[in-house]
């Protein structure tokens, strides 16, 4: 969403930023236009600029603001509603409504910590982990942690320090890409309008960086990314609903890497477009998979018949990005909700003032989280859903298909176990199948906007949330001046497979602006849990001798049969032992690697109710 240019920066404990600017030739910044088979118009754009910055901790380092919220800049959105839209607002009844909270012991959060602030409002936190770190952005600045919670030195830097001559223009996301082991920092810029990306030169968050800038002809508002085998893919509230960016290229640091865009075709929308590109968390998918855009399309927007989540299909060539092509793929009927809100985007009570605040409303949450599982794949969305009055609950999804692209609902439910609301949700999946929701909440009269989370087991009944509420932080004020409050939280997996990370906007007291970042675990801190046997104490170790690849894993319930895989960097499977019988907990087995060429793989060990995976060098 639209950030008006800074007027209050964030305060310098130094001078500026530098990094090593590499300005393309004008040849480089042109787009070429061409018509695939299908009548699509396909743009293909090279870098507008490129650069390879100097390591972030030599960078000045930023404190926190202390801007007052209604001195920060407003951001500005694109949000727009049609105007039968309130006209056409249905009563259905819905009929996955959960009402009774999980009695499962609740999962207190392992770090939780506040987050930055910024001097955009709202600050639309986003945030990753990696084996050793937590990145968050939010709106004009970046922050490092330890996977523990602490302040890395050197970690705190302006967004704009990326890429040279850029604003801090708003919206960012973070995201940790486990199979390159690599950090994607990105946020859009006006005037020109451009997506400005940073893919870190290591594993290292606070070293250097590979920054692209790539202009477009609209402004790319609201952008939301997702990893892919063959790139990483974009949508934003404009035309370029359905983008990619050559991934391959970007890890390399190459100048050269393309972009390419298409509009995805009957998109049904309340105005605002939102689709969200499926983000692969677990292993990636098999070279060849197209990716699949999701799209909420609620019974009142305009030429929608029923409450549906449209999917599309995008092939990339990247020999020939002419011939590049997206698809409606299947229109997927879902359990009956409302999604939109009276009131424009005053929707949700507060506690002492009329001010109402953004639901956000008729849209998907980020992200559309991908897990590839033996047999199947998942994905896990959510949104806000009207239950009355303005007054919101989250609709959550999983989605299953058979490896083969037709996708149906394997199970959802509408939480709203109380008579408050709940809303900018955010959920994805462990390694165990569990799923794990995080949202703002509060109500008219006593709860301030905070943020709760819950989750189920994969065993659970479906469509319930098992767990009782836990409280990551109570709000301690409402906001007065503005109905924007937040935009999107986002929830991420550890590379662990087992701790979830959420980050998300809460209101202190006198309703000041604050974020919070935390991680908490569904299979319990240990990675034990006697209610579910899969839960045991999971351990694989995997080496190298000569051509051979031993793999080892302990903890295997039951004596199982598993899968042992080796998966390339572009997701196909190049070593396959088939089922393996685990005996006392134990299962091991040898693979022949001395045909596959030296690099980074994954070892994958699991069935249909369990994986573990481990990145190995083979040389």
């Amino acid at each position: 969403m639209k950030m008006k240019t800074l007027t209050i920066a964030l305060v310098f404990t130094s001078g500026f930023a530098l990094s090593q600017t590499s300005e393309l030739p004008q040849t480089m910044s042109e787009k070429r236009v061409e018509t695939n088979a299908n009548g699509q118009q396909v743009t293909t754009f090279q870098p507008s600029a490129f650069l390879h910055t100097t390591p972030a901790r030599e960078w000045p380092q930023l404190e926190d603001s202390t801007i007052p919220s209604e001195e920060k800049v407003k951001i500005r959105n694109n949000f727009e509603r049609d105007g039968y839209l309130e006209a056409q607002l249905s009563t259905e009844i819905d009929p996955v409504v959960q009402k009774v909270a999980g009695t499962r012991s609740g999962r207190a959060p392992i770090v939780n910590k506040n987050g930055q602030s910024g001097s955009g409002l709202p600050p639309d936190p986003s945030g990753a982990a990696g084996p050793n770190h937590y990145v968050q952005a939010v709106n004009t600045s970046v922050r490092c942690y330890t996977n523990t919670g602490g302040v890395i030195p050197g970690g705190t830097f302006s967004l704009s320090s990326l890429w040279s001559g850029s604003s801090n223009a708003g919206d960012p996301i973070v995201m940790y890409d486990r199979h390159a082991d690599r950090w994607f920092i990105s946020q859009f810029n006006t005037s020109p309008n451009r997506i400005l990306i940073a893919i870190s030169e290591t594993n290292d968050p606070t070293g250097s960086y590979y920054a692209y800038s790539y202009t477009f002809s609209q402004f790319p508002d609201y952008p939301k990314y997702s990893v892919w085998w063959d790139g990483y893919y974009m949508t934003s509230n404009s035309t370029h609903t359905a983008v990619v960016f050559d991934r391959t290229k970007m890890l390399a640091g190459d100048p050269t890497a393309q972009m390419v865009s298409l509009s995805l075709p009957s998109l049904g929308s309340g105005g605002f477009r939102s689709p969200l590109p499926a983000d692969a968390d677990g292993p990636l998918p098999p070279a060849g998979t197209p990716c699949y855009f999701f799209n909420l399309e609620d019974n009142a927007f305009s030429g929608v018949f029923q409450d549906q989540i449209e999917i599309y299909e995008m092939n990339t060539n990247w020999t020939n990005t002419g011939s590049t092509s997206v698809s409606s793929s299947q229109q997927l009927s879902v359990p009956s909700f409302d999604a939109v809100f009276t009131g424009g985007f005053a929707n949700i009570s507060q506690p002492g003032t009329s001010q109402r605040i953004d639901a956000i409303q008729g849209v998907l949450m980020y992200r559309a989280q991908h897990m590839r599982w033996t047999g199947y794949n998942t994905i896990v969305l959510s949104h806000a859903v009207d239950m009355g009055g303005n007054r919101s609950a989250v609709r959550w999804y999983e989605l299953r298909d058979a490896n083969n692209g037709n996708w149906s609902v394997y199970q959802s439910g509408t939480y709203d176990p109380t008579n408050d609301s709940r809303f900018m949700s955010s959920a994805a999946m462990d390694n165990y199948g569990n799923i794990a929701m995080a949202y703002s909440i509060c109500n008219a009269t006593s709860i301030y906007p905070g943020i709760r989370y819950t989750g189920r087991l994969s065993t659970d009944p479906l469509g319930q949330m098992t767990f009782a509420e836990e409280t990551a932080i109570d709000g301690a004020g409402s906001q007065t001046f503005a109905d924007r409050f937040g935009d999107y939280g986002h929830m991420s997996l550890d590379p662990d497979g087992g701790t979830f990370w959420h980050t998300g906007e809460y209101l202190a007291a006198g309703g000041a602006t604050r974020t919070r970042f935390f991680s908490f675990r569904l299979a319990g801190n240990a990675g034990i849990d006697i209610t579910n046997p899969y839960y045991s104490n999971l351990e694989m170790n995997v080496h190298q001798s000569n051509t051979d690849l031993n793999i080892n894993v302990e903890g295997v319930y039951g004596d199982a049969s598993v899968v042992m895989e080796v998966i390339a960097m572009n997701g196909q499977v190049v070593k396959t032992l088939g089922s393996k019988q685990a005996q006392n907990q134990k299962v091991s087995g040898t693979v022949d690697v001395s045909s596959l060429e030296t690099g980074i793989y994954f070892v994958r060990v699991g069935n249909s109710n369990f994986q573990t995976t481990e990145r190995v060098l083979i040389k």
